[in-house]
């Protein structure tokens, strides 16, 4: 039985091997017959080989183009959380207690670090910030706010009416010296039972929330600093925040005139962590160190560079973005002069001074002929401004001066396009027969103290900050016409007193409008100031960021961060839902 087995294997096996040999054979006479023998056929179907090569290759390039359009179909670039973003600015910190906060780069790390109770929002208007609802009674004497439920300091900490309360008395305190002691004069402030914090004005303001755009600081953390060393206080060197940022470390200089502020994102920011990790704070001291920082790519970002800076740019890597802000370039005549004190002769120089040709110096800025920007107000009229006639206005001037030579002086400060306007309108006056000199100072504490404040001018070129509300009662009530008043020209008109103080206290939008238009009547026919232009914000950033939207109204150049937590610098993908 084996042995039958075994045969009948083997004759299997011999049968296998012969099929194997046979089909062989015939595979390589089937590949000689049909391959090799025909390739010297090839010569003649060349050009249809070459075709369907070239349909196989399209075919190809179709899948694979197919294949990346569905790809970018259902994703793309998009902006994401993470990444530094570094801002150049300019002035010297002294203090990172926001209460103290006078330079562009301490005001820029109090925006950045501390809230306040109201802020300018993405439309240019002022609304509650810490606070949830703010609002007045029947006649704007009394405003009351509510803070939003569960607001935190960066350490963790609830911020409360506590806080909110211990702000508002060193504010009101003046052995504490803060910036903001102006916004609560004579105001009493109370906490009611109910959680609501009540704001009782002396007289009605119809604008009172601006005032409320104050940072906010915490109890916990000074409440038993000295108030008159409050600047001194630890807080001023390592704060803890409330705003999109906290402080986390700071750099003495890297060069003699560098300091640099390193914060991170606030994890307890009432509006939510911001997409940007961190946000570094570069402080120079002068201009030509920014371009320089710009140039060399150090730093993502300035604000403090003016139009006539931006041909020193040279990195191609950098956007420009210009941003009108409600601030104004006035000439303001000191009323205090002899010869300026005339009306006429104010007036005639106005005729005289080519005011088109000193706007234009500065371009791409709006004209602003009024001190009310349209921003702020829509008027229904605007009383007439005399045309330029340098002829008409020489021969009133002869007439006024009996042709004595006069001597002006004219100040501004070495800030943007205000040198170059000096200058011309030096010339200009020249012209008018006046006897010119041109002192240009650098914006300080000094200039304030010991130029505006003194009224150290006859004529002044210089900027202003004109706010979010048409309210100028600072720049021309005679109150104000005081070494603490802003009234640079030191203007005094009651019938303007009685109307700046109406408008104020009147929350009925077209009788406010009607008591601004009497204003502005007479202030073209007194002619306290001639107003030139409001300037631009130029912010110069890296192509490979995203700063604040072009949705975003700027009323200074620090409500550029109103929409911080959108500011990116990091790109990834995103896949869409087909």
């Amino acid at each position: 039985m084996k042995i039958s087995l075994k045969k009948r294997g083997q004759k299997i096996i011999r049968r296998f091997s012969r099929a194997s040999r046979r089909a062989g054979e015939e595979s390589k006479e089937h590949l000689r017959e049909n391959f090799i023998e025909r390739i010297s056929h090839i010569r003649n179907i060349k050009l249809l080989i070459f075709e369907w090569s070239l349909l196989v290759a399209a075919l190809i390039m179709l899948g694979i183009a197919q294949a990346f359009w569905f790809g970018e179909s259902y994703a793309k670039d998009v902006f994401v959380s993470g990444g530094n973003y570094i801002e150049a600015t300019i002035g010297r910190v002294n203090s990172l207690n926001p209460l103290f906060a006078t330079s562009s780069s301490e005001k820029t790390l109090s925006r950045l670090m501390f809230s306040t109770l109201a802020t300018v929002d993405y439309s240019g208007h002022v609304g509650p910030s810490l606070a949830k609802t703010i609002y007045t009674n029947g006649d704007g004497s009394v405003w009351t706010l509510h803070l939003k439920d569960g607001l935190r300091w960066s350490d963790g900490e609830p911020l409360t009416n506590e806080d909110v309360m211990f702000t508002v008395g060193l504010i009101q305190n003046p052995a504490a010296g803060t910036v903001y002691s102006a916004n609560l004069d004579s105001v009493k402030v109370e906490e009611q039972p109910n959680g609501d914090i009540t704001f009782t004005l002396v007289a009605p303001y119809a604008d009172f929330i601006s005032a409320l755009d104050f940072p906010i600081v915490p109890k916990h953390k000074l409440q038993d600093a000295p108030v008159k060393t409050l600047i001194e206080d630890d807080f001023s060197n390592s704060p803890v925040t409330s705003g999109a940022f906290m402080f986390n470390a700071s750099q003495g200089s890297i060069s003699e005139n560098e300091r640099v502020f390193y914060l991170s994102a606030n994890p307890n920011f009432y509006l939510g962590k911001p997409m940007i990790n961190s946000f570094a704070v570069h402080v120079y001291t002068n201009k030509d160190d920014v371009v320089s920082a710009i140039n060399a790519g150090s730093v993502t970002a300035t604000s403090e560079l003016s139009g006539e800076d931006i041909d020193r740019v040279t990195s191609a890597n950098f956007y420009k973005k210009n941003a009108s802000i409600n601030s104004g370039v006035f000439i303001f005549f000191n009323m205090s002069n002899q010869v300026l004190s005339n009306a006429s002769v104010r007036r005639a120089i106005r005729e005289g001074v080519d005011i088109e040709k000193l706007k234009n110096i500065a371009p791409d800025t709006k004209a602003l002929y009024y001190p009310l920007t349209t921003e702020q107000i829509q008027l229904s009229q605007y009383p007439k401004l005399p045309e330029y006639n340098l002829e008409s206005a020489k021969a009133t001037l002869s007439k006024l001066t009996s042709d004595k030579e006069i001597s002006l002086d004219i100040t501004t400060v070495s800030s943007g396009y205000l040198p170059a306007v000096a200058n011309d309108l030096s010339t200009q006056l020249n012209e008018l027969g006046f006897e010119t000199r041109v002192n240009t100072y650098s914006e300080s504490q000094d200039f304030v103290a010991n130029i505006l404040s003194k009224r150290q001018y006859d004529i002044l070129v210089y900027e202003i900050p004109l706010g979010a509300d048409p309210d100028v009662l600072a720049y021309y009530h005679s109150s104000q016409a005081s070494m603490t008043g802003l009234n640079l020209s030191n203007y005094r008109n009651s019938l303007v007193d009685d109307l700046l103080i109406g408008a104020r206290e009147t929350l009925d939008a077209s009788l406010r409008a009607k008591k601004y238009e009497f204003f502005l009547e007479y202030w073209v026919n007194d002619a306290p100031a001639i107003g030139l232009y409001q300037p631009n914000m130029t912010y110069i950033y890296n192509k490979n960021v995203r700063p604040f939207g072009d949705n975003v109204h700027l009323v200074t150049a620090l409500d550029r961060f109103a929409d911080i937590t959108e500011w990116a610098v990091v790109k990834g993908v995103k896949n869409l839902t087909p």
